[in-house]
């Protein structure tokens, strides 16, 4: 061990121990599968109230984001964009997206008049925020609505947010094992080549399970969710990355222990719901 080494006497007892990658794991994996216990049960009992957990859910990620934005000067008009990303996953449910596409359509009129109440000073970096926000987090989220209308709807749900924790799993898992070549140094210097390989054996292991067994569908149409899964959720991750080096900031939030705010959960899941949507929908009829 070499003299600027950590060591194990000196840590201080009463901190959250950290793994390798920077995480309290335990409260990590306690918040995990309270979160799942919440999905499950949402899906099993009424698949509607999804909806609802997914609407809270992105609510939440939008407060986060407003407040992160705000410390450069940028303020989101909060609640045209929630009121009508809100509307929209609802009308994604029950209209599809004709519906939700109405309604976004909507929101951003809604948005922009909102905003001239406030003056000319800062008009379009204000609404532009607004907009980007409500594509970002709702209209991606109108695609979980549309999984759920199908008749196997709860499952292909299921599949595409199984796909996407797995990815995440085994990222991590491989990243803090084997990490040693970082693949984006500059944006996300944890992230490794090594992680990716991880997260694409988890994730295409997972989604062939999910495609097969839950949704009668092709082995090849789990490879192709698997890998879709993987590069998408890789990208929103790195994308977040980037916002919230451009904000100055290292997390989202505190929300959730062991896992920062809840957009640092969401990052992957909504980049990864609209072309989850599409691969299922092109490549697994419904059962």
């Amino acid at each position: 061990m070499t003299s600027d080494s950590p060591s194990p006497e000196v840590a201080n007892p009463a901190e959250p121990r950290k793994s390798r990658a920077g995480r309290d794991l335990p409260a990590a994996i306690g918040v995990g599968v309270s979160l799942a216990l919440l999905v499950v049960l949402s899906l099993v009992l009424v698949k509607a109230a999804f909806v609802l957990v997914v609407a809270v859910a992105l609510t939440i990620g939008l407060w986060e984001l407003s407040r992160a934005m705000r410390t450069v000067g940028i303020e989101i008009p909060l609640l045209p964009v929630a009121g009508g990303g809100v509307i929209m996953l609802v009308g994604g449910y029950l209209g599809g997206m004709e519906t939700a596409a109405v309604a976004m359509a909507l929101t951003v009129i809604g948005t922009l008049i909102w905003r001239l109440g406030d003056g000319a000073d800062g008009f379009v970096r204000d609404s532009t925020a607004g907009v980007f926000c409500l594509s970002y987090l709702y209209l991606m989220g109108v695609f979980v609505s549309l999984m759920l209308i199908e008749d196997d709807g709860p499952w292909r749900v299921v599949a595409f947010i199984v796909a996407t924790v797995t990815s995440d799993i085994g990222g991590y898992a491989a990243g803090v094992l084997f990490g040693r070549h970082p693949m984006a140094p500059t944006i996300s210097p944890k992230k490794s080549w090594e992680g990716v390989g991880g997260s694409l054996v988890a994730g295409i292991a997972a989604s062939i399970v999910m495609v097969v067994f839950a949704l009668d569908g092709p082995w090849w149409a789990g490879v192709a969710l698997g890998v879709a899964g993987v590069v998408f959720a890789t990208l929103g991750d790195l994308s977040e990355s980037l916002i919230k080096r451009d904000l100055g900031i290292k997390d989202m939030g505190n929300l959730l222990p062991g896992h920062g705010g809840l957009m640092d959960r969401l990052d992957s899941l909504i980049a990864v719901a609209p072309i989850a949507w599409l691969v299922l929908y092109a490549l697994v009829p419904v059962t």
